[in-house]
């Protein structure tokens, strides 16, 4: 995976700001403002004075107040609290060490500094990646390999690529830079310059080791570029003009990060490494007539992308953390609006630190709109009625928060799109460029040896691989004591009838932490988070069910370095006791982790589950063979799950929703239908 370029923001200078407003804080969950993070820059350096030249910031966020403390301030309709004091937590390396810096803003002091001693290293940050990127094409030995090949030096772009961690000792921050050739084509993906590994030390900046060991063809940069300017004779698909119109405005309305729509309301704010968080997710109940919660936090924990080809400069450059080792919000991009975003789109930016702590901004990071595809809510029509045709439909209308971020090749959508049915649905999309090697082939049947994935293009082989995200859902159903039950269909005999079989759902509550873990083909049919305090009407458990559209989890052997550092992508669910800590799945220092601080070694405690405050992890899981239609640029796939309320509300709580207002054109052959 390219890792330097792969974001514009690289192209344009960190911002300045010359004039805040530097208004007290509404929100207790509100990401850092620019005003603050410059607070930051400046008592990080103060702090260290004789280091200002070798600190450098990997992680500035917010951290996160006592989730008691913020349950308390929404309860007491958002009044102020003298222990919700704002505090940012910061990870910085000064001289070779890792720094865990927590600082209280309101009185401007750090309040633990922390060296980290373990295994494993911070995010990466832009300036150092493309510092190691240009270390190699100033290099002697690197030129004349170029050169060897045939290849023009400045057509050669580089990238810097974690190594990992596979049973060594503990090694310096070094990364692995590897480089693709352009001349012809923007589109470096699919011309990788094979055989050259430039090994670099971050913290030293300079190469500590170089090879050069074989030589293999650069696939043709003819067929690879992907600009429609630079498509021979393109095909028209006769598509008519088309747009989203909402002559009234929108339906939402969004207070600082608070967002209000239709029956939900929720927060949202920006992170620098796990992109979109929404918290404090509520839906209005019109029978109680009160707001009741659903999610106290939600956001994509970890990012693992394993890829299967075990060839000498590939096997250790292609186990990829996105969010721990580069930042799943440090890779978003600005959103292209009528083309990311519909034109009813609304947009937000976000906020993060660079290598010396000065702020940057990413504009556009969010859109957020409302969905409206001509898709049905509910319906029912009724003939059985004589004399009489009754028809109730109601159209579906939707509220929708996307991010998209571009980790190296792949461009990932990730959409929270929440449901007037009381339905959160999320989606992951993945398209952009596959993850290339420059082979020797040009054919299917010249190849008599393992290849680790499809031939293309000529010269050209696609990886096998998979990608895990794994999702930190903290739900609060109705409230924060929750328990998780597993309901197996399991087919039953009964002589009693003429009819000799049925099934029947049987349900089992986890106690424990081993309990709730479910695997591929488990057999479990229903996935239910109940809060066992609140009931029905009617006596059932008020609760929300996880609803996967994916099950694939990881092949890879249990003793596999790269499967004990993602041990996570074993099962599809795992439930944990809440604990403010335990936020990366992957670990908080996940560059060459050895997998001693995840989600999976947290699990192993096997701690009581049972009617208490839990966090629901799912992994969504993709195994993705490429195919030709995956060149030169790949079409997005998609998958993610559902949270749909079960015995939440007393019956359908969208019966007596009025449909919104149309606007109606009559085409021809069309009418308007008959009750307008």
């Amino acid at each position: 995976m390219f890792r330097v370029l792969r974001n514009p923001l690289l192209f344009f200078p960190l911002f300045c700001i010359f004039s805040i407003v530097t208004a007290q804080k509404t929100h207790p969950l509100d990401p850092l403002t620019p005003f603050e993070l410059i607070q930051v820059q400046t008592i990080v350096k103060k702090s260290f004075p004789s280091s200002q030249h070798n600190v450098s910031f990997h992680y500035v966020g917010l951290y996160e107040p006592d989730k008691s403390l913020v349950l308390s301030w929404q309860s007491n309709h958002h009044q102020s609290d003298e222990n919700l004091r704002r505090r940012a937590i910061i990870i910085v390396r000064i001289h070779r060490k890792t720094h865990e810096i927590i600082i209280d803003l309101s009185s401007n002091s750090i309040v633990l500094d922390k060296v980290y001693n373990g295994h494993g290293y911070p995010i990466l940050n832009f300036e150092e990646q493309s510092a190691a990127s240009m270390l190699a094409l100033a290099y002697a030995p690197f030129v004349a390999s170029v050169e060897k090949r045939g290849l023009k030096v400045e057509e050669v772009v580089c990238s810097p690529y974690t190594i990992g961690w596979h049973g060594g000792k503990r090694a310096n921050r070094v990364v692995r830079v590897m480089c693709n050739y352009l001349d012809g084509t923007i589109n470096l993906y699919m011309r990788p310059i094979e055989g050259i590994t430039v090994t670099v030390d971050l913290d030293q900046m300079k190469i500590i080791a170089y090879r050069d060991r074989i030589t293999a063809p650069v696939p043709k940069a003819e067929g690879t570029d992907y600009r429609e300017s630079m498509q021979k004779s393109p095909f028209d698909s006769k598509l008519k003009r088309i747009t989203v119109v909402q002559p009234d405005g929108p339906s939402f309305t969004i207070d600082g990060h608070a967002i209000r729509w239709a029956n939900w309301e929720f927060h949202l704010a920006f992170d620098m490494r796990a992109g979109p968080i929404i918290s404090l997710a509520s839906i209005y109940d019109p029978e109680k007539d009160e707001n009741r919660s659903v999610m106290y936090r939600g956001f994509i924990s970890e990012l693992f992308v394993p890829y299967m080809d075990l060839t000498e400069e590939w096997y250790y450059r292609t186990t990829f953390f996105d969010a721990g080792e580069y930042g799943f919000g440090l890779c978003a991009v600005p959103l292209e609006p009528l083309r990311d975003c519909p034109e009813n789109a609304v947009f937000m930016d976000g906020y993060f630190s660079g290598q010396d702590g000065t702020p940057g901004k990413i504009s556009n990071v969010f859109c957020i709109f409302e969905r409206y595809a001509g898709d049905i809510m509910w319906r029912h029509t009724e003939t059985g009625i004589p004399g009489k045709v009754i028809r109730e439909v109601r159209p579906e209308v939707n509220l929708v928060v996307r991010m998209v971020s571009t980790v190296g090749n792949y461009d990932y959508i990730v959409d929270w799109e929440f449901m007037q049915t009381g339905t959160i649905k999320v989606t992951v999309g993945m398209t952009g460029l596959l993850e290339v090697r420059g082979s020797i082939y040009t054919h299917k049947d010249q190849i008599q040896e393992e290849v680790y994935g499809t031939i293309l293009a000529a010269n050209t082989i696609g990886a096998h691989h998979d990608h895990f995200l794994v999702f930190h859902l903290d739900l609060d159903v109705d409230g924060d004591a929750n328990s998780f039950i597993k309901k197996n269909l399991q087919t039953k005999l009964d002589k009693r009838s003429k009819r000799t079989s049925y099934w029947t759902a049987i349900s089992e509550t986890a106690k424990t932490e081993s309990d709730a873990r479910i695997q591929l083909g488990s057999g479990a049919a229903e996935l239910l988070f109940v809060n066992p305090n609140k009931k029905t009407k009617l006596g059932n458990c008020v609760g929300y069910r996880l609803i996967p559209k994916s099950e694939a989890v990881s092949l890879l052997m249990d003793d596999d370095y790269a499967q004990i550092r993602g041990a996570f992508s074993k099962y599809i669910v795992w439930v944990t006791p809440y604990n403010k800590s335990e936020k990366w799945a992957g670990g908080l220092y996940t560059d060459q982790s050895r997998g001693d601080d995840t989600l999976a070694t947290w699990s192993q405690r096997n701690r009581e589950i049972e009617n208490k405050d839990i966090v629901l992890w799912y992994t969504l899981g993709f195994h993705h063979v490429p195919y030709q239609e995956d060149f030169p640029i790949m079409p997005t796939l998609s998958s993610g799950f559902e949270l749909r309320p079960s015995n939440f509300f007393e019956h359908n709580p969208v019966l007596k929703l009025k449909p919104p207002k149309q606007i109606y054109k009559i085409w021809p052959n069309s009418s308007v239908p008959p009750d307008q």
